[in-house]
């Protein structure tokens, strides 16, 4: 395996854990190396001593073993390249076959920044490391509309096939994302009532109670439609709402997700206008005093930025399963806590037989909670205890922590194992990525050619601007969760 930008961040806090983590489940073959390559100047032996540093802060310290530590170590080696050069990438090629042999397979990561996905794979072409057994794992972004989207996907796939094309997205590998999949599909009570006949609107909400930290620069030319909606929000949406597969495989999913983005209504001018409700955290004094600094102080931040650090928006799909029925998606920072989580606001009775159910939400809601306590709420009513018909809601929960096995947050070692083995069933294809842009693409032309659309500020730790509220029909009111999954109807504490 090879990784482009070895020495950057996201190796360091992310894929070096995660293959130290199939290596101790012994996941990998005793003749699997690891070569991280970068612009750094570095030995082997310092690369090494940075990676047991990295996995003594960012593994769980249950899991850090010397005698497994020291046996994964000898797997890493450091090459300094600039993967823009050919001559460099020329010589990686003979780095590869010193270490490995003439007889190998090899797995390229691209953990770069997105300018060089146009980049390098053209220059493995020319220095002759493509075969018909590499593969390639890209990060998000997947293109920074839909122009560059179709872009960077011609240029993967003058390189490679698209079985050979791996593109990840870590919230796919999480479980209790796949366990919205068994959730619909393993169970008999929910899987019936799943469409437009019983459900009245879906939320779907991924907040952070912190800012940009040090990432300023990127995120000011990003913003959280890029960041966050059109890749993790819209691939929750597409598992909620999906057909069921006719198998669990890679085409057939894959098929489904697609057909879930081609069905979303386009938005017209007045529809964006309405329905996408943008804003940026602006200065607030939380409890205790600690000022909080507005998105335009941030370090590396334009003064005068317009880019967006929350997004609400109602979506609709247009088909026979969801027709009328409204998902509500939602991302910002400096909110008052950090979850991400599904609500599924069931329609009420026909008939309100008890009339305690005034002073009581008068809806059944499913809740999964992704992150954190990961798991699910089912909340229905009961009657209460005494005399006459005192009806209240309760919650039944399920916590994933409850299952053991392996953990649920170690998502970039499930995906790694999968494209190992070749399985892509939880990899983003080439058409999903273009179809989601198709769908997002007019929203940026929209703020791009009307530069007066509103920019609502919104104080850090609280949950946006008060005119998010206005999309959701009805009059209702987006569900604002706390740190307890249980008790999902109070604002948090700060």
């Amino acid at each position: 395996m090879v990784i482009f930008g070895g020495s950057g961040d996201l190796a360091k806090r992310k894929l070096i854990p995660a293959l130290y983590m199939l290596h101790k489940r012994s996941l990998l073959e005793n003749d699997f190396k690891i070569i991280a390559t970068g612009r750094s100047i570095l030995t082997s032996d310092q690369f090494r001593e940075r990676a047991e540093e990295s996995l003594s802060k960012y593994i769980n310290k249950s899991d850090f073993e010397s005698g497994w530590v020291e046996s994964f170590l000898p797997r890493l080696s450091y090459f300094v390249s600039d993967p823009e050069s050919i001559n460099d990438v020329m010589s990686l090629g003979e780095n590869i076959k010193e270490l490995a042999g003439n007889d190998y397979r090899v797995l390229f990561y691209l953990a770069t920044p997105p300018s060089l996905y146009e980049i390098i794979p053209g220059n493995l072409k020319e220095a002759g490391l493509v075969s018909s057994s590499t593969r390639i794992i890209v990060e998000k972004p997947f293109g920074y509309d839909l122009a560059s989207a179709k872009r960077m996907n011609d240029i993967l796939r003058s390189v490679f096939t698209e079985k050979q094309i791996f593109r990840i997205d870590h919230f796919l590998g999480k479980e209790t994302v796949q366990n919205i999949l068994a959730l619909r599909f393993a169970n008999g009570i929910f899987e019936p009532l799943w469409n437009r006949n019983f459900i009245e609107r879906v939320e779907i909400t991924a907040v952070e109670n912190m800012g940009i930290e040090t990432r300023g620069g990127f995120y000011d030319n990003t913003g959280a439609l890029r960041d966050m909606v059109q890749n993790h929000l819209i691939q929750l949406l597409a598992l909620v709402a999906m057909e069921p597969p006719i198998a669990f495989n890679e085409k057939e999913f894959r098929n489904e997700v697609v057909k879930v983005y081609r069905s979303l209504k386009p938005l017209s001018e007045e529809e964006i206008e309405r329905d996408v409700i943008r804003g940026q955290y602006i200065e607030s004094h939380l409890k205790g005093g600690r000022r909080v600094l507005p998105y335009r102080e941030e370090k590396n931040v334009n003064s005068q930025s317009m880019t967006e650090t929350f997004l609400a928006m109602k979506v609709n799909i247009l088909n026979w399963r969801w027709e009328g029925v409204p998902f509500y998606i939602r991302t910002g920072k400096q909110m008052p806590t950090k979850v991400t989580e599904i609500v599924i606001h069931f329609k009420p009775t026909p008939h309100r037989l008890f009339s305690s159910r005034d002073e009581c939400p008068e809806q059944n809601q499913l809740i999964i909670r992704l992150q954190p306590n990961e798991g699910a709420v089912l909340k229905f009513d009961v009657k209460l205890p005494g005399s006459g018909f005192q009806v209240k809601q309760v919650p039944m929960e399920f916590t994933y922590d409850k299952l053991g096995g392996v953990q649920s947050g170690d998502a970039y070692s499930r995906l790694i194992e999968d494209c190992l083995n070749g399985e892509s069933v939880l990899f983003t294809r080439s058409d999903a990525v273009e179809a989601s842009w198709n769908y997002f693409d007019p929203i940026l032309k929209h703020w791009r050619e009307n530069p007066v659309t509103p920019l609502y500020g919104y104080p850090a730790g609280t949950w946006g601007p008060d005119i998010s509220d206005r999309i959701i029909d009805g009059g209702k009111k987006w569900s604002n969760p706390c740190k307890n999954l249980t008790d999902t109807d109070k604002y948090c504490e700060l």
